[in-house]
């Protein structure tokens, strides 16, 4: 009788023992889990400044995985959007560490070292393969302060070479709000007001498409005032001219046709150069073609020099690129998104 007392009583303490054992939580920062095909996704939903690639590098997942898990994902996410990460292992919720004094002494001391504006504040020039949110995690802030201080939009990439205030001088308040909206003019034509979608183009590219075009109108025109004048002054002319001959484009399509596509990109084992080339399976030999990474939004300018068999390991690659202009777009993966814009 004593023994199965004793017996009784280990059992129930074991049961204790595996009742109160630790269960698989969400991360912190993620919204809850769920399991399909025996997997289980992470419920994360995106804030502002968060990119594919910033994703995977938390949770450590390729970036194709969480493209695969979200119906093929493509371009830029938007703040609020709820993104499904696949975990093949159980993660447990632990307290952030606390920021020691050490460490705030140096993130204070990397601000202090920054050069300040006519405002005093405290102002970082961007390097190149830099982003927002490698900003903020370098001078200990968050990319939401980020676009309080500089008034950016939501999903705003920041370019190389522009100035990004990190943190505030004393009795300074932000910068009134960037409005680029140009005066409407006869010949330059009134853009659209921006709205929270995220376009395909880059904005510098749009503003160097739209130069173009505008000087091709102006430059059409005053041929045409010039010929007008001639004509005028010549009191006769021996045949009459073709009007379509010095007519100028009135069509931004006359001016440029641009070709669009997205897909993989990789890199081509056996080059050894040094230059920034590309093979694609449709653009003529001597294309100049942008090549823009969808993950961190760098760009490169390459050239065509040959085209893309569609056999074998190349089925679902869109373009393949030289290793110095896989290194200029700043990726750690083989295969990664990119979106080709050029001229046939």
């Amino acid at each position: 009788m004593f023994r199965f007392s004793l017996l009784t009583t280990a059992l129930a303490l074991t049961g204790f023992t595996a009742a109160a054992g630790p269960r698989p939580v969400a991360p912190p920062d993620s919204i809850g889990v769920e399991y399909r095909n025996n997997i289980m996704l992470i419920k994360h939903r995106v804030g502002p400044g968060e990119t594919l690639y910033g994703l995977a590098r938390r949770y450590k997942v390729p970036v194709e995985q969480i493209v695969e898990a979200n119906s093929g994902q493509k371009g830029a996410l938007v703040t609020g959007q709820v993104v499904l990460v696949p975990r093949s292992r159980v993660v447990l919720s632990q307290p952030a560490a606390p920021r020691t004094a050490a460490a705030a002494t140096s993130t204070s001391a990397a601000i202090r070292s920054l050069p300040t504006d006519a405002r005093g504040n405290r102002i970082y020039k961007v390097e190149p393969g830099v982003t927002l949110f490698a900003i903020a995690r370098r001078f200990q802030t968050t990319p939401a302060e980020l676009y309080r201080l500089n008034n950016f939009p939501a999903n705003y990439n920041v370019r190389v070479g522009q100035t990004v205030i990190v943190a505030a001088g004393s009795g300074s308040t932000p910068a009134p709000a960037r409005v680029a909206t140009p005066a409407p003019t006869a010949t330059a034509p009134v853009r659209p007001a921006p709205t929270t979608r995220p376009e395909r183009d880059d904005e510098a590219e749009r503003d160097a498409r739209e130069t173009r075009e505008r000087e091709a109108r102006e430059r059409a025109a005053r041929e045409r005032a010039r010929d007008s004048a001639a004509s005028a002054a010549t009191p006769a002319t021996p045949a009459a001219e073709d009007p379509d001959k010095d007519r100028g484009p009135s069509r931004a399509s006359e001016i440029v046709r641009r070709v669009s596509e997205s897909g993989l990109a990789t890199a081509i084992q056996t080059d050894a150069s040094d230059k920034y080339l590309a093979l694609h399976k449709t653009a003529p030999v001597g294309t100049i073609m942008q090549v823009r990474n969808i993950m961190n939004g760098q760009s490169v300018y390459v050239r065509v020099i040959g085209p893309l068999p569609d056999t074998g390991e190349n089925t679902n690659i869109l373009v393949r690129l030289s290793k110095k202009a896989v290194q200029r777009l700043a990726t750690p993966d083989q295969r990664f998104r990119v979106e080709t814009s050029y001229v046939p």
